[in-house]
């Protein structure tokens, strides 16, 4: 029996013993076998193809992945901790967090409590993000599947894909069809408006994805102008002060305060 891995230097490579870990491409991340998050997802049908192998927790480091903030509780902190260390965390200046990370933490704590209220109750979600927009993504994952929500809520969520996209492209299907697969309790969109109104056009034209099961970081909202009239109706996401917003037909309506 041989065994496909991924090595310390990222790529692929045939072992004669199994990994000791699993991971997920696209999410960066890397955890136990048995972790209950991976499990559901591969249970629901996700996750699978992007699944990857290591053959221990040095290995996986050094490719770049990050551990499972549900399995490897203790490792994920450490983590963040060297995240922060480094610069990367957040530290509340609104005006920075966007320049920076093109999001702030208001923005990602009212995206967080809008899912947190959502019926029926978001458990799972696939995530999207145009290619500039990967930090965003990153941190609502990290968010999710850390239990962190919007109002203290400790349960800890799944993601099921993590999926991106080009600004332009000859169709979008390609993306549109992972992104719309599992199908997920709700998605996540990070990234800029044009992208976003490509991709959420070849959605509504060729999958089952739904705009009133879908959230928004802040510029995504601005899509609606540039969509065809009615794609995003019914998208909801939070606005960089943590005000949250529904988009209509062609408007976008703020919440009071």
């Amino acid at each position: 029996m041989r065994y496909t891995l991924i090595g310390a230097d990222g790529w692929p490579y045939t072992s004669p013993v199994p990994g000791t870990l699993g991971g997920h491409r696209r999410a960066r991340l890397y955890g136990r076998l048995d972790c209950p998050s991976a499990l559901r997802a591969i249970s629901r049908g996700g996750y699978v193809e992007e699944r990857v192998f290591f053959v221990d927790e040095v290995t996986a480091i050094a490719a770049g992945y990050r551990p499972c903030a549900v399995c490897l509780p203790q490792a994920y902190q450490l983590w963040k901790a060297e995240q922060a260390a480094d610069g990367l965390a957040m530290a509340g200046h609104t005006a920075t967090e966007q320049a920076v990370y093109g999001h702030t933490s208001a923005e990602l704590a009212g995206l967080l409590g809008l899912l947190e209220v959502a019926r029926p109750r978001v458990e799972t979600v696939v995530i999207g993000h145009g290619r500039d927009a990967g930090f965003s993504a990153q941190a609502f994952a990290d968010a999710w599947e850390g239990g962190v929500r919007g109002g203290g809520d400790p349960r800890q969520g799944t993601v099921l894909a993590v999926v991106d996209w080009p600004e332009e492209a000859a169709s979008w299907l390609r993306q549109a069809r992972r992104f719309a697969a599992g199908p997920p309790d709700a998605w996540v969109v990070a990234g800029a408006p044009l992208g976003w109104a490509r991709m959420s056009e070849r959605l509504r034209q060729s999958t089952g994805w739904d705009p009133e099961r879908t959230f928004g970081f802040a510029s995504t909202a601005q899509a609606v102008a540039l969509a065809a009239p009615g794609t995003l109706e019914g998208m909801r996401g939070a606005d960089t002060d943590g005000t949250t917003w529904r988009i209509t037909r062609n408007l976008i309506h703020r919440d009071p305060t």
